[in-house]
C-alpha cells in the first residue's frame, strides 16, 4: 500500500464498513466493554435507539441511569413517556438521578404518547426521552428521528417483550436478555460490522428492573420503576393549567 493511500484510508471522515462509524455525539453508556462497540463509544446523541427485551425485570432501566445521570448534569430534563410501571423515587435518588429533573407523561392512548415523544424529542432543555411504544408506523418513527436530530436528545423506543423491534430508522438496536445473572446485551444493528456474541454487563446486587408482573408480587425496594411508589407529572395535554413548568414548556413550543 502507497503512502498516499494509506492517508486516504486514515482519514477520520473515512468510514469503512467493518468499522463503527464516527459519532462525536455520543454519551458514554457508564459499561466500557459496551462502549467499545458502540459508534462514538456511548449511546447516539441526536438519535433513535431501540431497545427489545425478552423478559421485564432484568435490570433494563438501571443499564441506562449512568448516562442519564450525565445528562442531568448538563442541567438537561429527562422525560419517560408512557413507562408500564412507576417510578421508584428512593432507588433513583440513590443511583444518581434527580428527581427534580424526571419527568413522566401518562398518556391515555398510543397517539398521545407518539405526540408527547416527539415534543419531548425536540424541546432543547431535554437531553434524553423514553418511551414505551408498540408502533411499527415508519412514517411516525422517522418523524421521531428527525425530531431527535434536531433536539441533540438520546431518544429511546423501548419494546416490551413479544413486541418486535424493526424500526428502520434507529441507528442502533439492542436486545436485552438476562444471562446467568447478568445483562446480556446484543447489538443487532449499528453502523458497523456484525457482533457474533452479546456483551455480558455485571449490574451488581441491585435490581432496577420492572417488578413482576403480578400484583401479588412485592417489588425490591431498589427498583426505580414500582407499583409502591411514584414521581408523576400531569399530562400535558389534560392537565395544562397544573402542569409543572417543563410541560408548560414544552406544551408552548407544540403549538408555535
Amino acid at each position: 500500500m502507497n503512502l498516499a493511500l494509506a492517508a486516504v484510508l486514515n482519514h477520520p471522515a473515512l468510514w469503512r464498513g467493518g468499522d463503527c462509524a464516527p459519532e462525536p455525539a455520543a454519551i458514554p453508556t457508564g459499561f466500557a466493554m459496551l462502549d467499545r462497540v458502540l459508534p462514538g463509544g456511548g449511546w447516539p446523541r441526536n438519535a433513535l435507539t431501540e431497545m427489545a427485551l425478552t423478559r421485564e425485570g432484568i435490570g433494563e432501566i438501571k443499564f441506562t441511569l449512568p448516562a442519564l445521570a450525565r445528562i442531568q448534569a448538563e442541567r438537561r430534563l429527562v422525560v419517560w413517556i408512557a413507562p408500564p410501571y412507576r417510578p421508584y423515587a428512593p432507588a433513583l435518588v440513590a443511583a444518581g438521578i434527580d428527581v427534580a429533573r424526571l419527568c413522566i407523561v401518562r398518556c391515555r392512548d398510543p397517539r398521545d404518547a407518539l405526540w408527547s415523544f416527539e415534543q419531548a424529542l425536540r424541546a432543547p432543555e431535554c437531553g434524553a426521552a423514553f418511551a414505551w411504544l408498540a408502533t411499527h408506523d415508519e412514517r411516525a418513527l422517522r418523524r421521531l428521528a428527525v425530531a431527535a436530530r434536531d433536539g441533540r436528545a438520546w431518544g429511546v423506543l423501548w419494546r416490551r417483550p413479544g413486541q418486535m423491534a424493526r424500526a428502520a430508522c434507529a441507528p442502533l438496536r439492542l436486545a436485552l436478555a438476562s444471562q446467568e445473572g447478568r445483562l446480556a446485551v446484543r447489538v443487532e444493528k449499528r453502523r458497523g460490522a456484525d457482533l457474533a456474541q452479546p456483551i455480558l454487563i455485571d449490574l451488581g446486587r441491585r435490581t432496577y428492573g420492572t417488578p413482576p408482573l403480578s400484583s401479588a408480587d412485592t417489588p425490591p425496594v431498589s427498583s426505580p420503576l414500582s407499583r409502591a411508589r411514584v414521581v408523576a407529572r400531569p399530562d400535558p395535554r389534560t392537565s395544562a393549567g397544573h402542569a409543572p413548568q417543563p410541560y408548560r414548556r414544552l406544551r408552548a413550543q407544540a403549538t408555535h
